[in-house]
């Protein structure tokens, strides 16, 4: 009886769930976006853990379909376009947290598949003690010169959405559109024969480490390395023009645990959850006025009015067609 006893308690031991709450964020990586402080204040506020997670975009895309009939994560990160997929292949579903309703229309689905946690605009974040003396760049058009061979680097666009990004920025800054992507193709064939490089996931500590001296990225990550790292960092606003690009979440259909997924993401589009991000040098989706002491590290508003929003859900529609083009014309 006592072995009996025995065995009963430990598969008792065995089946009960952790006594912490914990939730599943795909795609929250510690070094992008501050989501390091985001998570530590998720703990800390409502007592809920989320372990980091380092996948991209497209990879948390892929993810939640490969599981849609038995989800594992309760909340998902991505870049607008793909959460606007998500939203329409099933894997995210709606909820409208605390204060959806003063995201801006067009930065949310109406029925709260997806909506904008924050902001971010693309250009270089550029190591200048990595540069070997070169000078900073100031346009999309310096990267193609023999000065900067082997300096670039751009997140591969057929993947991760900055990526995707960074080329409707270049596609835009040499006349095309969303319905013409020539110009872009063209640009990162020029760049091809510069020896440019192209990771797949984040590359913030690559840039820090002067490994890729200049890189396709967004302001905030360009801030962070300028006034948080040692070393010399600058933002650059490409003199052609940039975009402004939302970053949006959802609640995972189906997933495991609901009730934390809503609060976690109630907690984000809190006050204190957007002032985080404005910390992280993030504009916050809903209308939180930055810091003065923020605000004043950022490039003059003159500056951001070169950077432009497009239509993102005609965006997301040509994304999967410029990814193809990428991977079979890109050389």
């Amino acid at each position: 009886m006592r072995y009996k006893l025995a065995a009963a308690f430990l598969t008792m031991t065995i089946a009960s769930p952790a006594l912490a709450e914990d939730a599943v964020c795909y795609n929250c990586p510690p070094q992008w976006a501050d989501w390091a402080s985001m998570l530590e204040a998720i703990d800390k506020e409502i007592d809920i853990q989320m372990p980091h997670d380092n996948k991209n975009s497209g990879q948390t895309l892929s993810q939640l379909l490969a599981e849609k009939d038995n989800p594992v994560a309760d909340v998902a990160y991505y870049g607008v376009t793909t959460g606007i997929k998500a939203g329409n292949e099933g894997v995210a579903t709606a909820y409208k947290p605390a204060g959806f309703d003063e995201v801006p229309e067009g930065l949310k689905d109406p029925d709260g598949k997806w909506f904008a946690i924050h902001y971010g605009t693309l250009g270089f974040f550029v190591n200048v003690d990595a540069l070997g003396g070169a000078a900073v760049p100031q346009c999309f058009a310096d990267l193609t010169k023999p000065d900067y061979r082997g300096m670039v680097g751009y997140l591969d666009p057929s993947s991760a959405f900055v990526g995707y990004a960074g080329a409707v920025a270049v596609n835009m800054a040499f006349g095309g559109d969303l319905d013409n992507f020539d110009p872009a193709i063209k640009f990162f064939n020029d760049l091809a024969e510069n020896s440019p490089i192209v990771p797949k996931q984040t590359s913030y500590a690559r840039v820090v480490s002067g490994e890729i001296p200049i890189l396709f990225d967004y302001d905030f990550n360009a801030y962070r390395g300028k006034y948080e790292e040692d070393g010399n960092f600058e933002f650059v606003l490409p003199c052609e023009g940039s975009v402004r690009v939302p970053y949006v979440m959802s609640l995972v259909n189906n997933g495991p645990n609901p009730e934390l997924g809503k609060r976690v993401l109630d907690f984000i589009l809190s006050d204190k959850g957007q002032a985080i991000w404005t910390n992280a040098y993030l504009q916050p989706s809903r209308p939180v006025e930055l810091p003065a002491e923020v605000a004043a590290k950022f490039l003059p508003a003159s500056d951001y009015e070169r950077a432009v929003a497009v239509d993102y859900a005609k965006m997301e529609k040509a994304q999967a067609g410029f990814g193809e083009r990428y991977l079979s014309e890109v050389k």
